[in-house]
């Protein structure tokens, strides 16, 4: 709003802000942040915590009020900042959303997975009795900045992690992204996704891909932001997912989770007839490329079926389960038999 703009540099009073920082990001980049806030003259307090799926609960948004309401932050110019991956930016976005009905709030991610996914859409929450995201809302951030200099930091695994989210958008909504992933899937892991000169055969590769994964994830996400309309490719890879990665915590990671979920699913698309063999060779093929695990023993025939189940619970009674029909193209189905189910599985299984 640029009449807010005009009064805060207009007024006399100093800037203040309010950061909810990852302790493992503080660690590598707290000083800078420290230093950037203190030349520029800016009041701040900097709370750094442990955000993991085993902390992400209500004790943790309460901790975080408990430090806002000490510091008195304006609710209408002084947004908090949360710089860290998906875990810490779906905690601040509850805590910020719940402080005076709505404080403003800013994104900052700091892993790829969080980087394409918890930066992009209104959702934030946290888990609760065992349940992943089951307490939350919708408030989307005032802005989200996106750095990928702070990907050069993280482990392989957690790229991989993120290569899990990007590869659900490309199977869903985009071939050009998928053969991005599979033509440069090594190499955006080499170079963890920063743009590198001297590789003229991958060009810019990390830019492309990220770039197409947020504008295909804002193309579904932007008209729908509220889940009006429960019927969303997005769900791809979420549908058994949750109740695997809670299960077998903390030995999954999200995007891993994914993974072995979208692996199952390009089964049960096969098993309808919606891929031939060689689309779902190409997949799973990709997916080894990406260093994602294609399968977990966690994830047993018992665990699909209550998984699905608990999927009807909170999709209008139907599964609307996406499934590729080719190559970065797909849809929503609601009539997969249990045959065809555990049809899939045990191909799957086998394989």
């Amino acid at each position: 709003d640029p009449q807010q703009i005009e009064l805060i540099t207009a007024s006399k009073r100093k800037l203040r802000r309010f950061i909810v920082i990852d302790e493992v990001v503080d660690k590598l980049y707290g000083s800078k942040v420290r230093e950037y806030f203190e030349e520029n003259n800016v009041q701040h307090k900097i709370l750094a915590l442990p955000t993991t799926e085993e902390t992400k609960s209500m004790d943790l948004v309460l901790n975080i009020l408990h430090e806002v309401q000490n510091f008195s932050l304006d609710r209408r110019t002084e947004p908090i900042i949360a710089i860290g991956g998906g875990v810490c930016l779906d905690i601040v976005g509850l805590a910020a959303s719940l402080y005076r009905r709505r404080t403003p709030y800013i994104r900052v991610p700091t892993t790829l997975l969080s980087y394409v996914d918890a930066s992009v859409g209104a959702k934030n929450g946290v888990n609760f009795r065992q349940c992943k995201n089951k307490l939350g809302g919708y408030t989307p951030p005032v802005a989200s900045f996106l750095d990928r200099s702070f990907i050069q930091s993280i482990p392989r695994r957690h790229i991989s992690n993120g290569l899990g989210e990007i590869l659900k958008m490309a199977l869903m909504k985009h071939k050009g992204l998928f053969d991005l992933l599979k033509n440069h899937g090594k190499y955006l892991l080499d170079t963890k996704f920063q743009s590198c000169n001297g590789f003229a055969d991958h060009g810019d590769a990390a830019l492309q891909t990220t770039r197409i994964a947020i504008e295909t994830m804002l193309e579904e996400l932007a008209p729908n932001l509220w889940e009006d309309d429960l019927d969303r490719l997005v769900d791809f890879g979420h549908l058994i997912s949750p109740e695997l990665e809670m299960r077998v915590l903390p030995s999954l990671m999200h995007g891993e989770a994914v993974n072995i979920d979208m692996a199952f699913m390009t089964y049960v698309a096969h098993a309808r007839g919606l891929l031939n063999a060689e689309e779902k060779e190409q997949i799973l093929q990709c997916m080894r490329g990406l260093e994602l695990p294609v399968w977990h023993s966690g994830c047993s025939w018992a665990l699909i079926q209550r998984a699905l189940r608990e999927r009807l619970k909170h999709s209008g009674g139907q599964p609307r389960m996406p499934l590729p029909t080719g190559l970065g193209v797909a849809e929503i189905f609601n009539d997969t038999s249990e045959e065809t189910l555990e049809r899939a599985y045990e191909l799957w299984v086998r394989d």
